[in-house]
């Protein structure tokens, strides 16, 4: 609905132009528009090599304890999720697993699971 509209106030407010200026002109605002876009992918890639990347807590507006928070625990948190298991997963290797129990994150020991592998394969 809104396009219509759109189209015909722009079509009694504007006079029409040759194609060729119309072709010339969506030239040169494709390649300024992949300037931009290519200019603000350098500025990201930049900013993730100076250690920006998390730029909230950069600039304070994350504390150190919620940068610490695992991902998996913050969403719990923020959907309200009080018990849950998480997986983290690489690739097609899970990675790490802990619990979350009562809003509090519970890691399991690494030494115990060391440990189970090692009796498997005695």
């Amino acid at each position: 609905m809104i396009y219509k509209w759109w189209h015909r106030f722009v079509r009694k407010r504007t006079k029409p132009i040759p194609e060729e200026t119309a072709v010339l002109w969506k030239r040169r605002l494709s390649i300024a528009y992949g300037l931009v876009a290519w200019n603000a992918f350098g500025l990201v890639v930049y900013n993730v090599y100076k250690g920006k990347a998390d730029w909230a807590h950069y600039y304070g507006i994350k504390s150190d304890e919620e940068h610490a928070t695992p991902p998996g625990a913050a969403w719990a948190n923020t959907l309200g999720i009080k018990n849950a298991k998480v997986y983290r997963i690489a690739g097609f290797k899970k990675v790490d697993e802990y619990d979350i129990i009562d809003g509090e994150t519970v890691f399991k020991d690494k030494q115990v699971d060391r440990e189970d592998k090692e009796t498997l394969e005695e």
